[in-house]
């Protein structure tokens, strides 16, 4: 590991800070440091203000940081804004060298950050632990580029890939560790999506409940899709502490959704909790970015599928994982990956 990458997954662990609190903005790390030694660090706030990099000045003992080189997971922004450039900020500090993970992903901002530190006579360096820097930021980097959050689509279904439950019975197939580890997703997300029939049926409450929560961590919106409307009296989402946080959106296409989200309500993450129709259509729709699965240790058969729609329309159309992971939770296995859309050949 070189000494750039040492201080880089420490400003990353700093980004980790803001998941789920940061938006409409990034979730962004910073760190000082001069002669190997760290100066100071800062996190993002609620909303992502201030600025991680504003947040790491603010922290310095002294106001200069002369010689000093800026570790920051993201380009900083050289555009005025709310709170004003962080170029500048950085300029004014002193530092004699940038050095950043990922690009700005607003195409009026790439590489702009760049021109202005040389510019000032401070050395720049881009892309160290580019990949990571990059999937910390992929929900802000997607309503810049596509005007949509990012989806990750959570199921948890039988080794069939079924959801089928006897009449009566609860609603979980997973155990209790499983269920818990959910909340920890949820608290990493903006909002929450589930369809009219999920509600009708299950009646979710679609909350955060731990103790793990941040302190700065909104209940997430908690959005209905439906396009025959619900009996608001009859559901626990529009009856409980948080029933300002529920939107029900009747009769809109999943991208016009999205995009609502993402204007409106500053959505930059959402999970998608759902049964198999409404997974099945955003899957068919190509709107699914990341899956969390788990995988309970039992074989149900029946015709409820975790995840339906029309499927592919050939095996090279079949989509993979990339940087997917297998862990044991309890009884149950969870498989997370990205989205991988690149063609997949049939292996004979």
């Amino acid at each position: 590991m070189t000494e750039d990458e040492k201080w880089m997954r420490e400003a990353i662990s700093e980004a980790e800070k803001g998941i789920g609190i940061a938006a409409p903005n990034p979730s962004v790390g910073a760190l000082i440091v001069r002669d190997g030694k760290e100066l100071s660090r800062g996190a993002p706030s609620k909303g992502g203000r201030p600025h991680a990099e504003r947040s790491a000045i603010a922290n310095l003992d002294s106001e200069s940081a002369s010689g000093a080189t800026a570790y920051v997971t993201l380009e900083p922004c050289s555009t005025i804004g709310q709170t004003g450039a962080c170029t500048e900020a950085l300029i004014r500090t002193g530092v004699s060298r940038v050095v950043y993970g990922a690009e700005d992903p607003n195409p009026a901002h790439a590489g702009g950050a760049q021109k202005i530190l040389e510019n000032a006579g401070i050395v720049v360096t881009s892309g160290v632990l580019e990949a990571e820097c990059r999937h910390l930021i992929r929900g802000f980097a997607m309503v810049q580029t596509k005007g949509r959050p990012w989806v990750i689509a959570k199921s948890a279904m039988s080794l069939d890939g079924r959801i089928t439950r006897p009449p009566g019975e609860g609603q979980w197939l997973t155990g209790i560790e499983a269920r818990a580890e959910v909340q920890q997703l949820r608290a990493e997300v903006d909002a929450i999506i589930t369809s009219g029939e999920t509600v009708r049926k299950d009646d979710p409450a679609l909350t955060l409940r731990g103790d793990f929560i941040p302190q700065d961590k909104d209940q997430p919106w908690r959005v209905v899709l439906t396009k025959a409307g619900l009996e608001y009296g009859e559901f626990q989402l529009f009856n409980d502490a948080f029933s300002d946080r529920t939107l029900i959106f009747r009769n809109q296409g999943l991208e016009e959704s999205l995009g609502n989200l993402a204007k409106n309500h500053g959505a930059n993450t959402v999970l998608l909790e759902s049964g198999g129709k409404l997974m099945g259509a955003f899957l068919d729709a190509g709107l699914i970015d990341e899956f969390v699965i788990y995988l309970a240790p039992m074989v149900t058969g029946g015709s409820e599928q975790a995840i339906g729609g029309k499927g592919v329309t050939s095996i090279g159309a079949r989509l993979g994982l990339a940087n997917s992971e297998i862990v044991q939770v309890g009884n149950d296995l969870r498989v997370r990956g990205v989205v991988d859309r690149s063609p997949r050949p049939m292996e004979r």
